[in-house]
């Protein structure tokens, strides 16, 4: 093998490789009059775009997918609502029947996991209109910590709250950030316990807006801290009835908020501290 074959091939097999790890959809060129050469870039090129139809074939697959799931959990949401209405309307015939209060219950948590289900469906397959305004944070952070203050005077938690008293306005859909919010909390309350504390702070720097939700319970170790991100992840507490979760909440807080482009970072010690950190634009800021 003569020393320009051997170049034309190191030329094929960088480019390749350029190819491979960048995951693009161009194809390999070399300029040479050697017909073998030619021939295993037309056979490279055939094979990358196989490779390009079935990556294309898989995103539609994908797509219909999570459009198929959005409308399941439609669909199964409008009977569980007449369910719930007639199992209401027993209640309040009959209002000491514990184990229809039970069946209530029940249906509710049903219908509760059925519209995560259907919020996640719709956010993964680019169906949900989030509308991009300007939102005091300031006062959405303060909406969602009173919603849940006589929770934490009964369960005597610590409660440190650092809000400045400027006006920080972040670029987002408002209903999406207090879901965020309300669900930080709510885990922060549920898988916290143990240290009965909660912190809610918000800074600002020059591009973004930082809410970190802190507590001080058992925490996260480090080789499971991704996971809790991932759908149906649910830590080990949730087998406990009295905490459990279902394992979509922070799949749905993380998606909206990179919608939104920000993102939610998490830093945990267990046993110390866990912070769960939303990051949003400042309003302004595209």
């Amino acid at each position: 093998m003569n020393r320009e074959t051997q170049a034309r091939l190191r030329e094929i097999t960088a480019k390749l490789s350029e190819i491979l790890e960048q995951d693009t959809d161009e194809q390999v060129m070399v300029f040479t009059d050697d017909k073998t050469l030619k021939e295993l870039c037309g056979q490279i090129n055939l094979l990358l775009l196989d490779r390009q139809k079935m990556k294309a074939d898989f995103r539609k697959q994908e797509i219909a997918s999570k459009k198929m799931l959005a409308n399941i959990s439609h669909d199964i949401k409008t009977p569980l609502t007449v369910i719930l209405g007639y199992l209401e309307i027993m209640r309040l015939r009959n209002s000491e029947d514990e184990a229809l209060q039970k069946v209530e219950t029940k249906a509710k948590q049903v219908m509760e996991l059925t519209d995560q289900f259907f919020t996640l469906a719709k956010l993964e397959s680019g169906d949900k209109n989030i509308e991009m305004v300007q939102v005091n944070i300031n006062e959405l952070c303060r909406e969602n910590v009173l919603g849940y203050y006589e929770l934490l005077v009964q369960k005597d938690y610590a409660v440190d709250i650092i809000i400045p008293e400027q006006h920080i306005f972040v670029q987002g859909d408002r209903e999406s950030v207090s879901r965020i919010l309300g669900n930080l909390l709510s885990n922060a309350i549920r898988y916290g316990s143990d240290g009965k504390y909660i912190g809610l702070f918000l800074r600002e720097e020059l591009d973004f807006v930082y809410i970190d939700v802190v507590d001080k319970g058992k925490g996260i170790e480090k080789q499971f801290a991704a996971s809790v991100f991932e759908r149906l992840y649910t830590m080990e507490d949730s087998r406990n009835r009295s905490i459990q979760g279902n394992g979509l909440g922070l799949t749905i807080a993380r998606n909206l908020a990179r919608q939104m482009g920000g993102d939610i970072l998490l830093q945990s010690e267990p046993g110390l501290r866990t912070v769960f950190t939303v990051k949003l634009r400042r309003w302004g800021d595209c």
